[in-house]
């Protein structure tokens, strides 16, 4: 019976160690299921460290970026600062030009209604000064008929008084001869 209970024991033992045996498959299947294999991990972890790598160059990128972004953004705000004013300053001179122009045109139109009037008075004193000078001319044609009338009725004035005393002289010779011979 010593053998039997040793077989027995021995049995139990058997069983106890192929439960915990199927206990540890259990686990280690459940583990297997629940874990990665080394390989597996080794290359995960070089994957995570090589996205971590990229992550950083990305934020150093982004960083960069970012600050040529601010800077762009810096040069923009300051070139459209320059640019309203120089636009304000293009307007405040457009401006004045355009009342200069405005008051030279108002100008020009005051020169020019004035030079009218200064051609239309040059026109009248023509006007007046021709018929002047048509009213000197007729007046001259008048005086230099009128010395034509004058020096013919001198000369015949004077003809007549040398007829006169011509006829006078025969007459008084006449006469004394007639009263020389009576």
């Amino acid at each position: 019976m010593a053998s039997s209970v040793a077989f027995q024991q021995l049995r139990d033992l058997i069983e106890t160690q192929e439960a915990l045996l199927e206990r540890l498959r259990r686990q280690i299947a459940m583990q297997k299921e629940n874990s990665v294999s080394k390989v597996e991990y080794e290359a995960i972890i070089r994957k995570l460290q090589k996205e971590e790598e990229e992550h950083a160059k990305t934020k150093s990128n982004l960083a960069m970026e970012s600050e040529q972004l601010e800077f762009a953004l810096g040069e923009i705000d300051v070139l459209s600062k320059q640019l309203e004013r120089e636009k304000q300053a293009f307007d405040t001179a457009l401006s004045r030009v355009k009342s200069k122009v405005r008051k030279e045109s108002i100008q020009k139109d005051k020169l020019l209604s004035k030079c009218a009037e200064i051609e239309t008075h040059i026109q009248k004193q023509e006007d007046v000064l021709n018929y002047k000078e048509n009213e000197i001319r007729e007046l001259q044609n008048f005086i230099n008929n009128q010395k034509q009338t004058l020096k013919k009725q001198a000369s015949e004035f004077k003809i007549q008084k040398q007829q006169e005393s011509y006829i006078a002289k025969v007459l008084g010779r006449k006469n004394k001869k007639d009263l020389k011979y009576p």
